[in-house]
């Protein structure tokens, strides 16, 4: 068995990301939105909405559709699952979804999931 060592990077104290809001960092040159749930989960989206291409995406509304925790965008209101980064509203579209990690008290942001891919 081996294992591929995975590169985080720290971002902010989790303290600093709102409960249902996000909050923007570059990770690596990429504009990534880190988000944390009303129950505490801590996610990870690129911050570009694909429709508009504006870097937007943490400053949406965080929130639920079912029992898929998301963001509505800003700009358009298009809903992307905060586990995977699909759009609910379009399911030909999707935006990249990050590892993330809360370690001590800080998010840690690692590389691209691949699509579709569930935390």
């Amino acid at each position: 068995m081996s294992t591929v060592a995975v590169a985080l990077t720290p971002v902010c104290a989790v303290s600093a990301v709102p409960l249902e809001g996000g909050v923007a960092a570059l990770v690596s040159g990429e504009a990534v939105a880190v988000f944390r749930t009303h129950s505490g989960e801590v996610f990870a989206l690129s911050n570009v909405d694909p429709f508009s291409g504006a870097s937007v995406l943490s400053r949406g509304i965080v929130g639920s559709r079912g029992d898929a925790p998301v963001v509505s965008s800003p700009m358009y209101k298009q809903a992307f699952d905060l586990r995977t980064g699909a759009c609910l509203d379009d399911e030909t579209v999707s935006v990249p979804s990050y590892d993330v990690s809360v370690v001590d008290g800080v998010v840690h942001v690692g590389s691209v999931r691949p699509v579709g891919e569930v935390t």
